[in-house]
Protein backbone atom coordinates (compact mmCIF):
# COMPACT_ATOMS: atom_id res chain seq x y z
CA UNK A 1 0.00 0.00 0.00
CA UNK A 2 1.63 3.25 -1.15
CA UNK A 3 0.89 6.76 0.19
CA UNK A 4 -1.79 7.51 -2.41
CA UNK A 5 -3.58 4.25 -1.62
CA UNK A 6 -3.35 5.09 2.09
CA UNK A 7 -4.95 8.51 1.50
CA UNK A 8 -7.73 6.99 -0.61
CA UNK A 9 -8.37 4.39 2.12
CA UNK A 10 -8.61 7.17 4.75
CA UNK A 11 -11.11 9.07 2.59
CA UNK A 12 -13.22 5.94 2.03
CA UNK A 13 -13.30 5.13 5.76
CA UNK A 14 -14.18 8.73 6.66
CA UNK A 15 -16.99 8.74 4.09
CA UNK A 16 -18.33 5.46 5.45
CA UNK A 17 -18.12 6.85 8.98
CA UNK A 18 -20.06 9.95 7.91
CA UNK A 19 -22.76 7.92 6.19
CA UNK A 20 -23.20 5.74 9.28
CA UNK A 21 -23.22 8.49 11.89
CA UNK A 22 -24.17 11.95 10.52
CA UNK A 23 -27.63 11.88 12.12
CA UNK A 24 -26.06 11.10 15.48
CA UNK A 25 -23.76 14.10 15.07
CA UNK A 26 -26.86 16.29 14.44
CA UNK A 27 -28.61 14.86 17.52
CA UNK A 28 -25.53 15.84 19.52
CA UNK A 29 -25.84 19.43 18.31
CA UNK A 30 -23.10 19.24 15.69
CA UNK A 31 -23.25 19.81 11.93
CA UNK A 32 -23.82 16.87 9.57
CA UNK A 33 -20.73 17.71 7.47
CA UNK A 34 -18.50 17.32 10.53
CA UNK A 35 -19.06 13.58 10.37
CA UNK A 36 -17.36 13.36 6.95
CA UNK A 37 -14.11 15.33 7.39
CA UNK A 38 -11.12 12.98 7.92
CA UNK A 39 -9.43 13.24 11.34
CA UNK A 40 -11.58 16.21 12.35
CA UNK A 41 -14.64 13.93 12.49
CA UNK A 42 -12.81 11.75 15.02
CA UNK A 43 -11.90 14.72 17.21
CA UNK A 44 -15.53 15.85 17.19
CA UNK A 45 -16.67 12.32 18.00
CA UNK A 46 -14.39 12.24 21.05
CA UNK A 47 -16.11 15.43 22.26
CA UNK A 48 -19.54 13.90 21.62
CA UNK A 49 -18.81 10.71 23.58
CA UNK A 50 -16.98 12.70 26.29
CA UNK A 51 -13.64 10.96 25.79
CA UNK A 52 -10.09 12.43 25.50
CA UNK A 53 -9.14 13.82 22.10
CA UNK A 54 -5.80 11.96 22.25
CA UNK A 55 -7.71 8.73 21.69
CA UNK A 56 -7.67 9.74 18.00
CA UNK A 57 -3.89 9.36 18.05
CA UNK A 58 -4.36 5.70 18.98
CA UNK A 59 -6.75 5.20 16.06
CA UNK A 60 -3.89 5.86 13.63
CA UNK A 61 -1.43 3.45 15.26
CA UNK A 62 -1.50 0.08 13.46
CA UNK A 63 -2.42 -2.92 15.65
CA UNK A 64 -3.27 -0.60 18.57
CA UNK A 65 -6.21 0.75 16.57
CA UNK A 66 -7.64 -2.77 16.50
CA UNK A 67 -7.95 -2.50 20.28
CA UNK A 68 -9.23 1.06 20.62
CA UNK A 69 -11.81 1.06 17.81
CA UNK A 70 -14.16 -1.46 19.51
CA UNK A 71 -14.02 0.72 22.64
CA UNK A 72 -14.99 3.79 20.60
CA UNK A 73 -17.88 1.92 18.92
CA UNK A 74 -19.24 0.80 22.31
CA UNK A 75 -18.85 4.29 23.81
CA UNK A 76 -20.70 5.82 20.83
CA UNK A 77 -23.62 3.42 21.25
CA UNK A 78 -23.78 4.04 25.02
CA UNK A 79 -23.79 7.82 24.45
CA UNK A 80 -26.99 7.41 22.46
CA UNK A 81 -28.73 5.10 24.92
CA UNK A 82 -27.77 1.73 23.42
CA UNK A 83 -26.31 0.15 26.55
CA UNK A 84 -27.40 -3.48 26.53
CA UNK A 85 -24.96 -6.36 26.18
CA UNK A 86 -26.52 -7.18 22.81
CA UNK A 87 -25.90 -3.62 21.59
CA UNK A 88 -22.25 -3.82 22.59
CA UNK A 89 -21.74 -7.20 20.91
CA UNK A 90 -23.46 -6.02 17.74
CA UNK A 91 -21.26 -2.93 17.68
CA UNK A 92 -18.11 -5.06 17.81
CA UNK A 93 -18.99 -8.03 15.56
CA UNK A 94 -20.32 -5.74 12.80
CA UNK A 95 -17.09 -3.70 12.93
CA UNK A 96 -19.06 -0.62 13.93
CA UNK A 97 -21.65 -0.88 11.15
CA UNK A 98 -24.36 -1.44 13.75
CA UNK A 99 -23.97 2.29 14.48
CA UNK A 100 -25.24 2.91 10.94
CA UNK A 101 -28.31 0.77 11.65
CA UNK A 102 -28.99 2.81 14.80
CA UNK A 103 -28.33 6.04 12.89
CA UNK A 104 -31.14 5.38 10.36
CA UNK A 105 -33.67 3.17 12.18
CA UNK A 106 -33.64 4.07 15.88
CA UNK A 107 -35.13 7.14 17.54
CA UNK A 108 -32.33 7.68 20.04
CA UNK A 109 -31.51 10.66 22.22
CA UNK A 110 -28.12 12.12 22.98
CA UNK A 111 -26.95 11.79 26.59
CA UNK A 112 -24.46 14.62 26.87
CA UNK A 113 -23.80 14.15 30.58
CA UNK A 114 -24.01 10.40 30.77
CA UNK A 115 -22.05 8.48 33.39
CA UNK A 116 -18.82 7.35 31.73
CA UNK A 117 -17.94 4.98 34.55
CA UNK A 118 -18.68 1.31 33.57
CA UNK A 119 -22.09 0.16 34.73
CA UNK A 120 -20.86 -3.14 36.18
CA UNK A 121 -17.71 -4.41 37.83
CA UNK A 122 -17.24 -6.87 34.96
CA UNK A 123 -17.24 -4.02 32.42
CA UNK A 124 -14.88 -2.03 34.61
CA UNK A 125 -12.46 -4.98 34.71
CA UNK A 126 -12.76 -5.50 30.95
CA UNK A 127 -12.06 -1.82 30.32
CA UNK A 128 -9.01 -1.86 32.57
CA UNK A 129 -7.64 -4.97 30.88
CA UNK A 130 -8.23 -3.46 27.44
CA UNK A 131 -6.32 -0.30 28.22
CA UNK A 132 -3.57 -2.26 29.94
CA UNK A 133 -3.22 -4.26 26.72
CA UNK A 134 -3.20 -1.04 24.67
CA UNK A 135 -0.44 0.47 26.82
CA UNK A 136 1.59 -2.76 26.72
CA UNK A 137 1.22 -3.02 22.94
CA UNK A 138 2.22 0.63 22.51
CA UNK A 139 5.38 0.16 24.61
CA UNK A 140 6.16 -3.18 22.91
CA UNK A 141 5.77 -1.70 19.42
CA UNK A 142 7.46 1.68 19.76
CA UNK A 143 9.77 1.59 22.80
CA UNK A 144 10.90 -1.67 24.42
CA UNK A 145 10.37 -5.27 23.31
CA UNK A 146 11.27 -8.38 25.32
CA UNK A 147 13.38 -10.93 23.48
CA UNK A 148 15.00 -14.26 24.35
CA UNK A 149 18.24 -15.60 22.87
CA UNK A 150 17.48 -18.96 21.18
CA UNK A 151 20.90 -19.89 19.70
CA UNK A 152 24.63 -19.76 20.47
CA UNK A 153 25.66 -17.55 17.53
CA UNK A 154 26.63 -14.65 19.87
CA UNK A 155 27.87 -16.84 22.70
CA UNK A 156 30.02 -15.08 25.33
CA UNK A 157 28.28 -11.73 24.62
CA UNK A 158 24.76 -13.19 24.70
CA UNK A 159 24.02 -16.68 25.99
CA UNK A 160 21.23 -19.09 25.14
CA UNK A 161 18.52 -18.32 27.68
CA UNK A 162 19.29 -14.61 28.08
CA UNK A 163 16.10 -12.55 28.34
CA UNK A 164 16.64 -9.12 26.81
CA UNK A 165 14.97 -5.77 26.57
CA UNK A 166 15.39 -4.49 23.03
CA UNK A 167 15.15 -0.73 22.45
CA UNK A 168 13.06 0.26 19.44
CA UNK A 169 13.89 3.98 19.69
CA UNK A 170 17.72 3.86 19.53
CA UNK A 171 17.67 3.12 15.80
CA UNK A 172 14.25 4.71 15.28
CA UNK A 173 10.98 2.90 16.02
CA UNK A 174 9.44 1.33 12.93
CA UNK A 175 5.68 1.54 12.56
CA UNK A 176 4.00 -1.82 11.88
CA UNK A 177 3.54 -2.59 8.20
CA UNK A 178 1.06 -5.38 8.91
CA UNK A 179 -1.94 -3.59 10.46
CA UNK A 180 -4.20 -6.58 11.05
CA UNK A 181 -2.35 -8.66 13.60
CA UNK A 182 -2.74 -10.02 17.11
CA UNK A 183 -1.10 -7.75 19.71
CA UNK A 184 1.93 -8.77 21.80
CA UNK A 185 2.89 -11.77 19.61
CA UNK A 186 5.10 -12.00 16.56
CA UNK A 187 4.40 -14.24 13.56
CA UNK A 188 2.36 -16.96 15.25
CA UNK A 189 -0.08 -17.40 18.11
CA UNK A 190 1.30 -19.56 20.94
CA UNK A 191 -0.29 -22.95 21.66
CA UNK A 192 -2.49 -23.08 18.53
CA UNK A 193 0.57 -22.27 16.35
CA UNK A 194 -1.38 -20.36 13.72
CA UNK A 195 -0.29 -17.21 11.90
CA UNK A 196 -1.01 -14.15 14.03
CA UNK A 197 -1.66 -11.77 11.15
CA UNK A 198 -3.26 -11.17 7.77
CA UNK A 199 -0.63 -10.47 5.12
CA UNK A 200 -2.89 -7.93 3.40
CA UNK A 201 -3.25 -5.01 3.50
CA UNK A 202 0.29 -3.70 3.98
CA UNK A 203 1.10 -0.16 5.14
CA UNK A 204 4.02 1.93 3.77
CA UNK A 205 7.36 1.60 5.55
CA UNK A 206 7.99 4.41 8.03
CA UNK A 207 10.61 4.83 10.74
CA UNK A 208 10.76 7.54 13.39
CA UNK A 209 14.01 9.56 13.72
CA UNK A 210 16.83 7.57 15.35
CA UNK A 211 18.81 8.51 18.46
CA UNK A 212 21.93 6.95 16.95
CA UNK A 213 23.16 5.17 13.83
CA UNK A 214 24.19 1.52 13.71
CA UNK A 215 27.96 1.29 14.13
CA UNK A 216 30.47 -1.46 13.42
CA UNK A 217 30.33 -4.09 16.21
CA UNK A 218 26.85 -3.07 17.44
CA UNK A 219 24.61 -6.00 18.38
CA UNK A 220 21.37 -5.60 16.45
CA UNK A 221 17.97 -7.30 16.39
CA UNK A 222 16.51 -7.52 12.89
CA UNK A 223 14.04 -9.48 10.80
CA UNK A 224 15.75 -12.38 9.03
CA UNK A 225 15.65 -11.15 5.40
CA UNK A 226 15.45 -14.60 3.79
CA UNK A 227 12.78 -15.98 6.10
CA UNK A 228 10.23 -18.10 4.24
CA UNK A 229 9.71 -20.71 6.97
CA UNK A 230 6.65 -21.22 9.10
CA UNK A 231 9.10 -21.88 11.96
CA UNK A 232 12.84 -21.22 11.54
CA UNK A 233 13.81 -23.88 14.10
CA UNK A 234 11.75 -26.68 12.54
CA UNK A 235 12.54 -27.89 9.04
CA UNK A 236 9.33 -27.48 7.05
CA UNK A 237 8.29 -27.97 3.46
CA UNK A 238 5.71 -25.21 3.56
CA UNK A 239 6.95 -21.88 2.20
CA UNK A 240 5.49 -18.72 3.70
CA UNK A 241 6.31 -15.35 2.17
CA UNK A 242 6.06 -13.21 5.29
CA UNK A 243 5.69 -9.43 5.49
CA UNK A 244 8.92 -7.67 6.49
CA UNK A 245 7.84 -6.97 10.06
CA UNK A 246 6.64 -10.56 10.58
CA UNK A 247 9.82 -12.30 9.53
CA UNK A 248 11.68 -14.15 12.29
CA UNK A 249 13.57 -11.95 14.74
CA UNK A 250 17.34 -12.47 14.58
CA UNK A 251 20.16 -11.05 16.70
CA UNK A 252 23.71 -10.70 15.36
CA UNK A 253 26.70 -8.36 15.48
CA UNK A 254 26.84 -5.75 12.73
CA UNK A 255 30.38 -6.08 11.34
CA UNK A 256 29.76 -4.08 8.15
CA UNK A 257 27.83 -0.82 7.77
CA UNK A 258 26.73 0.99 4.58
CA UNK A 259 29.69 2.00 2.41
CA UNK A 260 32.14 -0.50 3.95
CA UNK A 261 34.27 -2.95 2.01
CA UNK A 262 34.39 -6.28 3.86
CA UNK A 263 36.49 -9.39 3.52
CA UNK A 264 37.02 -12.52 5.62
CA UNK A 265 40.48 -14.11 5.56
CA UNK A 266 40.94 -17.42 7.38
CA UNK A 267 37.99 -16.55 9.63
CA UNK A 268 39.22 -13.03 10.51
CA UNK A 269 37.01 -10.11 9.44
CA UNK A 270 38.62 -7.15 7.67
CA UNK A 271 36.73 -3.89 7.10
CA UNK A 272 38.08 -1.32 4.65
CA UNK A 273 41.38 -3.20 4.58
CA UNK A 274 41.89 -3.31 8.37
CA UNK A 275 41.21 -6.13 10.82
CA UNK A 276 37.95 -5.52 12.70
CA UNK A 277 38.84 -5.14 16.38
CA UNK A 278 35.98 -6.47 18.49
CA UNK A 279 35.05 -4.95 21.88
CA UNK A 280 36.38 -6.53 25.07
CA UNK A 281 33.07 -8.27 25.78
CA UNK A 282 33.08 -10.02 22.40
CA UNK A 283 34.86 -13.39 22.29
CA UNK A 284 34.85 -14.89 18.79
CA UNK A 285 34.89 -18.67 18.73
CA UNK A 286 36.10 -21.11 16.10
CA UNK A 287 36.28 -24.86 15.54
CA UNK A 288 39.51 -26.61 16.54
CA UNK A 289 41.10 -29.98 15.81
CA UNK A 290 42.91 -31.30 18.86
CA UNK A 291 45.28 -34.27 18.81
CA UNK A 292 46.35 -35.92 22.04
CA UNK A 293 48.16 -38.89 23.52
CA UNK A 294 45.58 -41.66 23.80
CA UNK A 295 47.56 -43.23 26.65
CA UNK A 296 47.39 -40.10 28.79
CA UNK A 297 44.19 -39.75 30.87
CA UNK A 298 42.63 -36.37 30.03
CA UNK A 299 39.44 -35.03 31.58
CA UNK A 300 38.13 -33.34 28.42
CA UNK A 301 34.69 -32.71 29.92
CA UNK A 302 36.17 -30.86 32.87
CA UNK A 303 38.65 -28.98 30.68
CA UNK A 304 35.97 -27.81 28.24
CA UNK A 305 33.75 -26.77 31.14
CA UNK A 306 36.63 -24.75 32.59
CA UNK A 307 37.31 -23.18 29.19
CA UNK A 308 33.58 -22.50 28.85
CA UNK A 309 33.42 -24.01 25.37
CA UNK A 310 29.83 -23.47 24.24
CA UNK A 311 29.18 -26.54 22.16
CA UNK A 312 31.79 -28.78 23.72
CA UNK A 313 33.44 -31.65 21.87
CA UNK A 314 32.43 -32.83 18.45
CA UNK A 315 33.68 -36.37 17.84
CA UNK A 316 36.74 -38.60 17.95
CA UNK A 317 38.18 -40.38 14.90
CA UNK A 318 38.84 -44.10 14.61
CA UNK A 319 42.36 -43.74 16.00
CA UNK A 320 40.82 -42.28 19.16
CA UNK A 321 43.44 -39.55 19.35
CA UNK A 322 41.67 -36.61 17.71
CA UNK A 323 39.00 -34.37 19.16
CA UNK A 324 36.99 -31.70 17.34
CA UNK A 325 35.79 -28.74 19.40
CA UNK A 326 33.08 -26.66 17.80
CA UNK A 327 33.35 -23.40 19.73
CA UNK A 328 36.56 -22.27 21.38
CA UNK A 329 38.05 -18.79 21.83
CA UNK A 330 41.65 -17.89 20.99
CA UNK A 331 42.40 -17.67 24.73
CA UNK A 332 40.81 -21.07 25.31
CA UNK A 333 42.90 -22.63 22.57
CA UNK A 334 46.12 -21.29 24.10
CA UNK A 335 45.17 -22.69 27.53
CA UNK A 336 44.34 -26.06 25.98
CA UNK A 337 47.86 -26.27 24.52
CA UNK A 338 49.28 -26.27 28.06
CA UNK A 339 47.32 -29.36 29.16
CA UNK A 340 49.44 -32.46 29.68
CA UNK A 341 48.85 -35.02 26.94
CA UNK A 342 47.68 -32.50 24.33
CA UNK A 343 49.84 -32.68 21.20
CA UNK A 344 48.39 -30.08 18.82
CA UNK A 345 45.57 -27.53 18.83
CA UNK A 346 44.84 -26.29 15.32
CA UNK A 347 42.06 -23.95 14.25
CA UNK A 348 39.88 -25.46 11.51
CA UNK A 349 39.81 -23.21 8.44
CA UNK A 350 37.50 -23.96 5.55
CA UNK A 351 39.10 -24.22 2.13
CA UNK A 352 37.50 -24.17 -1.30
CA UNK A 353 33.88 -23.41 -2.25
CA UNK A 354 31.14 -24.34 0.19
CA UNK A 355 27.49 -25.14 -0.51
CA UNK A 356 24.98 -22.50 0.58
CA UNK A 357 27.36 -19.53 0.82
CA UNK A 358 26.10 -16.16 -0.42
CA UNK A 359 25.46 -15.28 -3.21
CA UNK A 360 24.93 -18.81 -4.56
CA UNK A 361 22.75 -20.13 -1.74
CA UNK A 362 19.65 -20.35 -3.97
CA UNK A 363 21.29 -22.73 -6.45
CA UNK A 364 21.87 -25.57 -4.01
CA UNK A 365 25.41 -25.85 -5.41
CA UNK A 366 28.84 -24.92 -4.05
CA UNK A 367 29.74 -21.24 -4.20
CA UNK A 368 31.21 -21.45 -7.67
CA UNK A 369 30.68 -17.75 -8.44
CA UNK A 370 33.56 -16.61 -6.26
CA UNK A 371 34.97 -19.81 -4.73
CA UNK A 372 33.99 -18.53 -1.27
CA UNK A 373 33.26 -20.25 2.04
CA UNK A 374 32.51 -19.22 5.63
CA UNK A 375 36.19 -18.58 6.50
CA UNK A 376 37.39 -17.04 3.25
CA UNK A 377 34.88 -14.65 1.78
CA UNK A 378 34.82 -11.45 -0.26
CA UNK A 379 35.76 -8.72 -0.66
CA UNK A 380 32.25 -7.31 -0.99
CA UNK A 381 30.75 -3.84 -0.89
CA UNK A 382 28.06 -3.07 1.68
CA UNK A 383 25.44 -1.02 -0.25
CA UNK A 384 24.67 2.53 0.83
CA UNK A 385 21.52 4.45 -0.09
CA UNK A 386 22.11 6.72 -3.09
CA UNK A 387 25.37 5.03 -4.14
CA UNK A 388 25.72 3.40 -7.56
CA UNK A 389 27.48 0.16 -8.52
CA UNK A 390 28.40 -1.29 -11.90
CA UNK A 391 26.24 -4.20 -13.07
CA UNK A 392 27.53 -7.08 -15.15
CA UNK A 393 27.32 -10.88 -15.06
CA UNK A 394 30.04 -11.00 -12.37
CA UNK A 395 28.55 -8.43 -9.98
CA UNK A 396 24.84 -9.11 -10.54
CA UNK A 397 24.65 -12.19 -8.23
CA UNK A 398 25.67 -9.95 -5.28
CA UNK A 399 22.83 -7.48 -5.85
CA UNK A 400 20.14 -9.59 -7.51
CA UNK A 401 18.02 -10.02 -4.37
CA UNK A 402 18.40 -6.35 -3.47
CA UNK A 403 17.21 -5.26 -6.91
CA UNK A 404 14.23 -7.63 -7.06
CA UNK A 405 13.06 -8.59 -3.58
CA UNK A 406 14.23 -5.78 -1.29
CA UNK A 407 13.72 -2.84 -3.66
CA UNK A 408 10.84 -4.13 -5.80
CA UNK A 409 12.21 -4.00 -9.35
CA UNK A 410 11.76 -6.44 -12.22
CA UNK A 411 14.94 -8.04 -13.53
CA UNK A 412 15.60 -9.78 -16.85
CA UNK A 413 18.91 -11.33 -17.88
CA UNK A 414 19.53 -12.52 -21.43
CA UNK A 415 23.13 -13.40 -22.15
CA UNK A 416 25.18 -10.35 -21.20
CA UNK A 417 22.17 -8.04 -21.35
CA UNK A 418 20.62 -6.91 -18.03
CA UNK A 419 17.23 -5.20 -17.94
CA UNK A 420 15.73 -3.51 -14.87
CA UNK A 421 12.08 -2.55 -15.15
CA UNK A 422 12.28 -3.23 -18.89
CA UNK A 423 15.28 -0.94 -19.52
CA UNK A 424 18.85 -2.00 -20.28
CA UNK A 425 21.03 -1.29 -17.23
CA UNK A 426 24.78 -1.36 -16.68
CA UNK A 427 24.57 0.19 -13.19
CA UNK A 428 22.23 0.32 -10.22
CA UNK A 429 21.59 2.99 -7.54
CA UNK A 430 20.50 1.69 -4.13
CA UNK A 431 17.31 2.99 -2.53
CA UNK A 432 18.22 2.16 1.08
CA UNK A 433 21.12 1.20 3.35
CA UNK A 434 22.26 -2.37 3.98
CA UNK A 435 24.20 -4.06 6.78
CA UNK A 436 26.37 -7.16 7.19
CA UNK A 437 25.39 -9.19 10.28
CA UNK A 438 27.52 -12.01 11.70
CA UNK A 439 27.64 -14.18 14.79
CA UNK A 440 30.69 -14.38 17.07
CA UNK A 441 30.45 -18.18 17.05
CA UNK A 442 31.91 -18.32 13.55
CA UNK A 443 31.25 -21.99 12.75
CA UNK A 444 27.83 -22.14 14.38
CA UNK A 445 25.97 -19.12 13.03
CA UNK A 446 23.49 -18.75 10.18
CA UNK A 447 24.48 -15.20 9.28
CA UNK A 448 25.22 -12.84 6.39
CA UNK A 449 27.76 -15.24 4.89
CA UNK A 450 24.76 -17.42 4.04
CA UNK A 451 21.76 -15.07 3.68
CA UNK A 452 23.51 -11.90 2.46
CA UNK A 453 22.70 -8.27 3.17
CA UNK A 454 20.19 -7.02 5.76
CA UNK A 455 18.09 -4.07 4.49
CA UNK A 456 17.58 -1.02 6.71
CA UNK A 457 13.81 -1.57 6.69
CA UNK A 458 14.38 -4.95 8.42
CA UNK A 459 16.10 -3.41 11.48
CA UNK A 460 14.10 -3.97 14.70
CA UNK A 461 16.17 -2.49 17.49
CA UNK A 462 19.14 -2.51 19.85
CA UNK A 463 19.51 -4.97 22.78
CA UNK A 464 20.24 -2.87 25.85
CA UNK A 465 19.58 -4.93 28.96
CA UNK A 466 19.59 -8.55 30.17
CA UNK A 467 16.92 -8.73 32.86
CA UNK A 468 17.08 -12.50 33.41
CA UNK A 469 19.19 -15.44 32.26
CA UNK A 470 18.44 -19.16 32.46
CA UNK A 471 20.73 -22.11 31.83
CA UNK A 472 18.26 -24.66 30.44
CA UNK A 473 20.77 -27.53 30.76
CA UNK A 474 21.66 -26.98 34.43
CA UNK A 475 20.45 -29.52 36.95
CA UNK A 476 18.24 -28.31 39.75
CA UNK A 477 15.78 -25.44 39.68
CA UNK A 478 17.95 -22.80 41.38
CA UNK A 479 21.05 -23.75 39.38
CA UNK A 480 19.23 -22.75 36.21
CA UNK A 481 19.28 -19.07 37.20
CA UNK A 482 22.43 -17.23 36.08
CA UNK A 483 22.04 -14.48 38.68
CA UNK A 484 25.42 -12.97 37.73
CA UNK A 485 23.82 -12.01 34.39
CA UNK A 486 20.61 -10.56 35.88
CA UNK A 487 20.26 -6.82 35.18
CA UNK A 488 23.44 -6.49 33.10
CA UNK A 489 23.91 -4.20 30.11
CA UNK A 490 24.54 -5.68 26.67
CA UNK A 491 26.94 -3.01 25.40
CA UNK A 492 29.58 -0.91 27.11
CA UNK A 493 33.24 -0.89 28.01
CA UNK A 494 34.84 -3.63 30.07
CA UNK A 495 33.15 -6.75 31.33
CA UNK A 496 29.41 -6.67 32.13
CA UNK A 497 28.42 -5.85 35.70
CA UNK A 498 25.21 -7.07 37.30
CA UNK A 499 22.93 -4.46 38.87
CA UNK A 500 20.67 -7.15 40.35
CA UNK A 501 21.73 -6.47 43.95
CA UNK A 502 20.85 -2.80 43.56
CA UNK A 503 17.46 -3.78 42.17
CA UNK A 504 16.84 -6.04 45.18
CA UNK A 505 17.83 -3.22 47.56
CA UNK A 506 15.42 -0.80 45.85
CA UNK A 507 12.68 -3.45 45.86
CA UNK A 508 13.18 -4.11 49.58
CA UNK A 509 13.14 -0.36 50.22
CA UNK A 510 9.87 0.00 48.34
CA UNK A 511 8.16 -2.78 50.31
CA UNK A 512 9.45 -1.32 53.59
CA UNK A 513 8.12 2.12 52.67
CA UNK A 514 4.79 0.66 51.55
CA UNK A 515 4.49 -1.29 54.82
CA UNK A 516 5.30 1.86 56.83
CA UNK A 517 2.80 3.94 54.84
CA UNK A 518 0.04 1.35 55.39
CA UNK A 519 0.76 1.16 59.09
CA UNK A 520 0.70 4.96 59.38
CA UNK A 521 -2.65 5.20 57.57
CA UNK A 522 -4.13 2.52 59.84
CA UNK A 523 -2.97 4.42 62.92
CA UNK A 524 -4.50 7.65 61.63
CA UNK A 525 -7.76 5.86 60.87
CA UNK A 526 -7.86 4.42 64.41
CA UNK A 527 -7.45 7.92 65.85
CA UNK A 528 -10.46 9.13 63.89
Amino acid sequence: MDISTWIITLLVISTLHGICSWKLYVKAGRKAWEAFVPVYNGIVLMQIINRPKWWMFLVFLPVINLLILPVIWIETLRTFGKKTTADMWLGVVTLGLYIGYVNYTQDVSYEAKRETKPATKALDTLGSLTFALIVATFVHTYFIQPFVIPSSSLEKSLLIGDFLFVSKFHYGARTPMTPIAAPMVHDSIPVIKKLSYLSKPQLPYFRFPALEKIKNNDIVVFNWPRDTLSNMYIRATERIDKPRDKKTNYVKRCVGIPGDSLQIKDGIVFVNGKELILPERAKPQYSYEVTYDANTPIDFEGILKELNSTDGAGFKNDARDTLYIRALTFEGAEKLKTVSGIKTVNRVIEKGPKDGVFPDFEDGNPSVTNDWNGDNFGPIYIPEAGKTVTLNKETLPLYKIIITEYEGNTLEVKGNEIKINGKIANSYTFKQDYFWMMGDNRHCSLDARYFGYTPADHIVGKPIFIWMSLDWNAKGLFNKFRTERFFTTVSGEGQPESYFKYFLILLAGYFAWDWYRGKKKKKEADLL
